[in-house]
C-alpha cells in the first residue's frame, strides 16, 4: 500500500453548516446562535461539497487506514445532513466504492463500508436509484453474511445493513423472502447449540446471530400476513429457548423478537393462543425479577427493565407508550413493531436520527409523520430560549433531583434499621 493521506475527518464543525440538498427552505434550531452573524449558505454548501468529493476520492486510496477514514468521514456527513441531491449525482460511483472496500477491505473497512451503504440507502429512499444499488450491493453483502472465514465484526455489520437495505429498498417480494431466508440461516444456528443442555452457552458468533434476528425481525414487519403466520409458527416455539444464553443481548433480542411475534400474531387472530404460555411467563418473569449476583448490576438492570415490558405485552397485551419529541414535534411509539423499527434507524443515525425525523421524507413515511414541517428562521428564533432561561431551568431540575433523592435515601435509611 501506498502511504496514508492525512486525512481530515468530518467534524461536527462541518456538521453545523445548514446543508438542506433538496429541503432548502427548512432550518435546524442547533444551527442558530443568539446574535450570530449571518452565514452564506450557497458558500458554505459548496465547502462542504468540496470536502465530500475528496473524502469519496479518497475511499479508492492505496492505503487501507486513508480509505477507512474516507469512508467514516462520509458516514458521519450522511447521517447528520441531507445531502439527497449530491447523493443522487454520484451514487454509482459510491456504490462502487463500498462494493470494492466490502470486497477487497478487511474486518475494520467492510463494517465502516457496510456503515455507508446503509446511510446511503436511507438518504435515497425507496425508488429505481436505490433499488439499483440494492441490486449491487445485495449479493456481495449475503457472501460476507455466510462467509464462515471472513471476521465475525464484518459479518455482523453486512447482516445489519442487508436487513435495513432491504427493508428501505425493496418492493419485490421474491427478494425479501431471500433476504430473510439468508438471515435465518444464521441466527437459527442458535437454536441448534446445546440441546442437550438446560442453557445455550455464549460464543464468538452470538454477535452475529444477534444482529441477524434483529435485521430479520424489522423485515418481517413488513411481509405479508399469510407470511407472518408461517414465520410465526416456524420459530414462536424455538425462540424461547435463546432466553437462556450466556450473552445479555441475546436474551434481551430474543425476548424483544417474542413481544413482537406475539404482537402480529394477536393482529391476525384475536383469539390466538400459545400452549406454552405458563412455561414461558415463568422464564419472563425470573428474567424480570433477575438478582444473579454473578451478572453485572448495569446488565441485571437493563434487563429487568426489558423483560418488564416484554412479560406485559405478552401476558398482557399492553405496550408502555414512548413519547420522542425532535424540534417542534413529537412522534408516539406505541407498539412493538414501531418500537424495533426506531430503535433499529436510531442504531444507524445516532444522534443525527431527531435531524432525520425532521427532515428525511422516507423515515417520516415509515413512521406516518407527513411532509416535512417548514419553519423560517424568525420561528425558530423566538422558539429558542435563552441562555439565562436555560440556566435557570437547569437549576430547578437540579434542586428538585436533589431533594427526591435524599427522600429516596432517607426511606432506605429507615427501613434499614428493622432488619
Amino acid at each position: 500500500g501506498g502511504q496514508p493521506r492525512n486525512v481530515q475527518p468530518f467534524s461536527d464543525e462541518d456538521a453545523s453548516i445548514e446543508t438542506m440538498s433538496h429541503c432548502s427552505g427548512f432550518s435546524d434550531p442547533a444551527s442558530f446562535t443568539e446574535d450570530g452573524p449571518e452565514v452564506d449558505e450557497e458558500a458554505t454548501q459548496e465547502d462542504l461539497e468540496y470536502k465530500l468529493k475528496g473524502f469519496i476520492d479518497l475511499t479508492l486510496d492505496k492505503s487501507a487506514k486513508t480509505r477507512q477514514a474516507a469512508l467514516e468521514s462520509l458516514k458521519s456527513a450522511f447521517s447528520s445532513k441531507i445531502l439527497y441531491e449530491f447523493i443522487m449525482e454520484r451514487r454509482m460511483t459510491l456504490t462502487d466504492s463500498i462494493e470494492r472496500c466490502i470486497k477487497k477491505g478487511k474486518s475494520d473497512e467492510q463494517c465502516a463500508a457496510a456503515g455507508l451503504a446503509c446511510l446511503l440507502c436511507v438518504q435515497m429512499g425507496s425508488g429505481i436509484e436505490s433499488e439499483e444499488v440494492f441490486k449491487t450491493l445485495g449479493p456481495v453483502l449475503k457472501k460476507i453474511v455466510c462467509d464462515g472465514t471472513a471476521s465475525i465484526q464484518a459479518r455482523q455489520a453486512c447482516a445489519t445493513c442487508l436487513g435495513i437495505s432491504c427493508f428501505i429498498v425493496t418492493d419485490d417480494i421474491t427478494e425479501l423472502y431471500s433476504t430473510m431466508e439468508c438471515l435465518e440461516n444464521i441466527f437459527t444456528k442458535a437454536y441448534q447449540r446445546d440441546r442437550d443442555t438446560n442453557g445455550v452457552s455464549s460464543t464468538h458468533n452470538t454477535v452475529l446471530h444477534v444482529s441477524a434476528l434483529l435485521a430479520w425481525t424489522l423485515l418481517l414487519t413488513i411481509c405479508p400476513m399469510n407470511e407472518v403466520k408461517k414465520k410465526i409458527e416456524m420459530h414462536l416455539h424455538k425462540l424461547p429457548s435463546l432466553l437462556s444464553c450466556d450473552d445479555l443481548n441475546m436474551r434481551i433480542a430474543a425476548g424483544e423478537t417474542l413481544a413482537l411475534l406475539f404482537e402480529l400474531a394477536r393482529e391476525t387472530d384475536t383469539d390466538f393462543f400459545y400452549e406454552d404460555m405458563d412455561i414461558l411467563t415463568e422464564k419472563l418473569r425470573a428474567l424480570a425479577t433477575d438478582g444473579n449476583k454473578h451478572r453485572a448490576k448495569v446488565d441485571k438492570r437493563k434487563q429487568r427493565s426489558v423483560f418488564r415490558d416484554v412479560l406485559r405485552a405478552v401476558e398482557e397485551r399492553d405496550f408502555p407508550t414512548e413519547m420522542v419529541k425532535f424540534g417542534p414535534e413529537r412522534m408516539y411509539i406505541d407498539c412493538w413493531v414501531k418500537k424495533q423499527t426506531y430503535e433499529t434507524f436510531k442504531e444507524i443515525l445516532g444522534s443525527g436520527m431527531q435531524y432525520h425525523l425532521q427532515s428525511n421524507d422516507f423515515l417520516r413515511n415509515v413512521f406516518e409523520l407527513g411532509p416535512p414541517v417548514m419553519l423560517d428562521a424568525a420561528t425558530l428564533k423566538t422558539m429558542k430560549i435563552s441562555r439565562f432561561e436555560r440556566h435557570l431551568y437547569n437549576s430547578a431540575a437540579f434542586k428538585a433531583r436533589t431533594k427526591a433523592r435524599s427522600k429516596c435515601r432517607d426511606k432506605r435509611a429507615d427501613v434499614g434499621e428493622f432488619f
